[in-house]
């Protein structure tokens, strides 16, 4: 058995599985190995599998198994193995260490690299998986690396035709299940003289 996976914000007594052994007797089911902590429980008469606590994402998966007995003589009965995953929410959205900083750009530069911008997030998995994006583009001057966080200038900058201030809005994604969330930076870019 390898049930449907479980949040891991799944609340006690919730389905987890139901085991049917076929037999011309009632059966009597219980879990005889593998659920040490005491995750899970299964009702001695139907099979069906429930939570007894909340889950823990790091004791998953859980490979149990399951006795089916004969009711009337202990000494008939089989075993099956069942699989139980938990799935990691996503409870933290990106966050860079600073929502505000400020770079300096020479103007006349070529398009060069103006700062590395680097978000954490607290999920695991896919959860914490970042990729960078610019909100703003002011005109295509500038793009990041959406793996690296490297902000760069696309383009020489005129000081005195052109507006010596920028705000460039970054934000980090997580790859996260059910929705993405993001975190956000701005870069304030100063074109010197």
């Amino acid at each position: 058995y390898h049930p449907a996976p479980l949040s891991e914000k799944t609340p006690t007594d919730a389905f987890v599985v139901e085991i049917s052994a076929l037999y011309k007797l009632p059966l009597n089911y219980s879990i005889s190995s593998g659920d040490e902590k005491g995750y899970l429980f299964i009702h001695s008469s139907n099979g069906i599998v429930r939570t007894s606590k909340n889950l823990e994402l790091e004791d998953f998966p859980v490979n149990f198994k399951v006795r089916a007995t004969d009711s009337s003589n202990a000494a008939i009965s089989n075993e099956v193995e069942v699989k139980v995953e938990v799935i990691d929410e996503n409870d933290f959205p990106p966050v860079f260490p600073s929502s505000l900083l400020e770079e300096t750009l020479p103007e006349n530069s070529t398009a060069t690299q103006i700062v590395q911008l680097k978000a954490q997030d607290n999920d695991t998995g896919r959860n914490g998986f970042l990729t960078y994006g610019i909100l703003n583009e002011h005109g295509l001057k500038f793009r990041i690396n959406e793996t690296t966080g490297i902000l760069y200038s696309t383009a020489p900058f005129d000081y005195e035709e052109e507006p010596t201030e920028y705000q460039v809005v970054v934000y980090a994604e997580d790859d996260g299940v059910p929705e993405k969330k993001r975190g956000y930076c701005t870069v304030v870019i100063k074109i010197t003289d």
